[in-house]
C-alpha cells in the first residue's frame, strides 16, 4: 500500500509528511512517500494533494509539472484511486477559482471558491485560526468525528459547492463556511488536518483505511 503526497512547491509538506507516517504506522497503513513524480502517482494506492497559497498559482505550479496532474487525474478518474485534497488541493476540486482571476480547477465536484464575505465585520479575514466542525451528512472518512470537533483554519476563500449533497461539513464563521466536500472516491478539507490534532489525525487514519 502507498499513499503519495504530491509535491508541487506548494508549501512546506514535512507536517503532512509526519501525520501520514504517524497515522499509516497505527493503522498499518503502508508506506507515505512526497513525490513530484508522475510515476510515483501512476503506482500510488492514495493520492493526497495538499497546497498553500493562491489558487491561480497553484494551478500554474502544478501544471508546470508536466505530466502531474494528468497523473492523479487518471489515477483517480479512470482507477478510482482514493484522493484526498488539502487546502488550496481541496479547492483546486472546484470547477472554477475566483481568487485573483477566474482560473479553472479540476472539476470534479461542481462548484466555484470564492472570497469569504463575513456581514460582521469583527470578523476578520484571512479566517484563521480553530473552529468547531459542524457535521453535514456521514461518510467514511468522518467515522469518528462529530460535530464539535476542532479543525484549523488559514483561509480567505472557500468553497460553494452547487450541488449541497457534496458538502460533509462546514464550520460557522459569521455564515457558513465549508469545510469538507466529498463525491465518489473523493474528500478534501479546507483546514489542515496534519494541525489538528486529535480530529484531524482521526480523519488521516480514516482515509488511509477508507475502500470507496
Amino acid at each position: 500500500m502507498l499513499t503519495v503526497l504530491v509535491d508541487y512547491e506548494s508549501g512546506n509538506l514535512h507536517s503532512a509528511e509526519k501525520a501520514f507516517q504517524r497515522m499509516a504506522a497505527d493503522v498499518d497503513g503502508g508506506k507515505v512517500l512526497v513525490s513530484a513524480r508522475p510515476e510515483d502517482v501512476a503506482r500510488a494506492d492514495r493520492i493526497v494533494l495538499p497546497g498553500d497559497g493562491a489558487f491561480p498559482a497553484c494551478r500554474r505550479a502544478l501544471d508546470a509539472h508536466g505530466g502531474l496532474f494528468e497523473a492523479i487525474e487518471e489515477a483517480v478518474h479512470s482507477r478510482a484511486r482514493p484522493f484526498l485534497g488539502i487546502c488550496i488541493g481541496m479547492q483546486m476540486m472546484a470547477t472554477r477559482g475566483l481568487e485573483y482571476s477566474q482560473t479553472p480547477g479540476f472539476d470534479w465536484i461542481g462548484g466555484e471558491v470564492v472570497r469569504i464575505e463575513p456581514v460582521d465585520g469583527a470578523m476578520k479575514v484571512p479566517h484563521m485560526g480553530w473552529n468547531d466542525l459542524v457535521i453535514d451528512r456521514p461518510h467514511p472518512v468522518l467515522a469518528g468525528i462529530s460535530t464539535g470537533d476542532h479543525a484549523y483554519f488559514v483561509h480567505s476563500y472557500h468553497f460553494k459547492v452547487a450541488d449541497p449533497a457534496h458538502l460533509l461539513a462546514h464550520c460557522d464563521y459569521d455564515s457558513p463556511i465549508t469545510a469538507i466536500v466529498g463525491r465518489a472516491n473523493m474528500v478534501g478539507t479546507q483546514f489542515h488536518p496534519e494541525k489538528s490534532q486529535a480530529a484531524g489525525l482521526r480523519l488521516i487514519a480514516n482515509f488511509l483505511s477508507w475502500n470507496p
